[in-house]
């Protein structure tokens, strides 16, 4: 499992959106990034996270940010989070979990007493320069992005 820490290169990736479309890390070269990955599509904390992104993405545009998402839902599990919840951003589908391995966020988890391996949620903002500039690993679900704007000082 890959370990990744701010001030390092961001591990590219290729995988495919909500419709089918290759989406890559290099598509964004010249652009902020934030790369957000989250265990499941139409749960609680996931459609909490999704959507304060989604609220505030006009406030990320304007401070030259773009926003993924990724999780190990297929393409047509994320085409119907999208629709749900007027969703104007990128989902990428890792059903392989090869982008969640690459940075480090699929990893054993444990609820209840029991060990399991699932999705750590994580955020990473990439800089232009295809540079991780901060590390979000304690994701406040409901007001993640004012946790991004903050850390940032945005």
């Amino acid at each position: 499992m890959a370990k990744l820490e701010e001030g390092q290169k961001a591990p590219s990736f290729t995988g495919k959106n909500q419709d089918g479309n290759e989406i890559s890390l290099d598509d964004f070269k010249g652009q902020k990034v934030v790369l957000y990955f989250y265990p499941k599509d139409n749960t609680s904390g996931c459609t909490a996270e999704a959507c304060n992104l989604n609220d505030n993405l006009d406030q990320f545009a304007e401070k030259g940010f773009k926003i993924i998402g990724v999780s190990p839902d297929s393409e047509a599990s994320h085409r119907k989070f999208i629709d749900k919840h007027g969703l104007k951003f990128d989902l990428i589908a890792d059903p392989e979990k090869e982008i969640l391995e690459k940075y480090g966020v699929w990893a054993e988890k444990k609820m209840y007493g029991k060990s399991y391996m699932g999705v750590v949620r994580t955020t990473f903002v990439i800089d232009e320069d295809g540079v991780i500039e901060k590390i979000f690993k304690k994701v406040k679900t409901k007001e993640h992005s004012e946790q991004i704007f903050s850390e940032l000082n945005l």
